[in-house]
């Protein structure tokens, strides 16, 4: 029961995460995106900016502290390069973002926390 809790949290915190990133500018143009190397949760676009995010949902804002280490930040940025060539045309800006969802909290969107 509890992995489907988790499931069901991050699909929440993905949702909320990708709105919070159309508000502010932001056009998804892939979710939940599989490579051999990993997975990106959202693939976001802003003019000639391409950000690859990850996304943390946790049950309270201080779990969201250890939420991304060097371990999965690792996973992220090999993914995204994976991707590259499929969604890269045209960017001259390419990074990876992280936005922390917690409930009761505006998202936190930590920019370019990885380079590509």
């Amino acid at each position: 029961m509890k992995r489907q809790q988790a499931e069901k949290r991050g699909r929440r915190g993905e949702a909320i995460a990708a709105w919070w990133l159309r508000l502010h500018g932001w056009r998804i143009v892939g979710e939940r995106v599989k490579t051999p190397r990993g997975e990106v949760d959202l693939v976001v676009r802003r003019g000639k900016a391409l950000a690859f995010v990850e996304v943390k949902a946790r049950a309270t804002a201080e779990q969201l502290d250890h939420s991304i280490d060097a371990y999965r930040l690792r996973r992220v940025i090999a993914a995204a390069e994976a991707l590259v060539a499929r969604y890269g045309k045209g960017a001259e800006e390419i990074r990876v973002d992280v936005i922390l969802v917690a409930p009761w909290t505006m998202p936190r969107h930590l920019v370019n926390v990885g380079q590509i």
